[in-house]
């Protein structure tokens, strides 16, 4: 079992400029950019498991995805992760409706990613706004917090999901933030 630690922050267009600049200048290695379609699925018992079935499609890649929150009081979200590569996402997507699970939500990501000592730090970007996302050890995370000038910056305990129930279009009985 893999535990996820991460901490996300709400950023405006400067703090993005400056944590850019600030990924300069510690030289965190760039590693790339995806855009992303992410597909959630509920039913069985995920809501009471405080779980998500995601399909996570990057090009012509499908990433499937067990996430169970683990409940915490620190800053740092929590999260049992379990994640694997699958082959088709229309026959994913099948499988998992005839199991009993339905698309709840949709949510489109630009994602730009970073590795600086033992933390990614990601800048992601979605219909409802701009964030940055420090995963890692705890301390990692507070390490990197520093080097980047952002322990002051607005810290967001909602994740994506929860961001676009909260944001998104309601479509029949889905729910969707995409970029125009």
């Amino acid at each position: 079992m893999a535990i996820e630690i991460e901490k996300k922050y709400r950023l405006t267009e400067n703090q993005k400029q400056f944590v850019l600049n600030a990924l300069k200048e510690i030289g965190a290695e760039f590693e790339g950019e995806d855009f992303e379609e992410n597909i959630l699925f509920l039913g069985g018992d995920l809501l009471a498991r405080q779980a998500v079935l995601r399909l996570r499609k990057i090009g012509q890649r499908t990433i499937l995805t067990y996430k169970q929150k683990v409940e915490n009081e620190l800053a740092a979200k929590h999260h049992i992760e379990y994640e694997t590569e699958v082959a088709d996402f229309d026959e994913a997507s099948k499988i998992f409706e005839s199991l009993g699970f339905h698309r709840s939500l949709v949510y489109e990501k630009r994602r730009r990613i970073w590795k600086f000592r033992e933390v990614e730090i990601v800048l992601d970007v979605l219909p409802f706004g701009l964030f940055l996302e420090i995963e890692g050890a705890l301390t990692a995370i507070a390490e990197a917090e520093i080097f980047l000038g952002a322990e002051n910056f607005e810290v967001e305990p909602l994740t994506y999901p929860n961001l676009t129930l909260q944001y998104g279009k309601k479509s029949g009985e889905l729910i969707e933030a995409r970029f125009a």
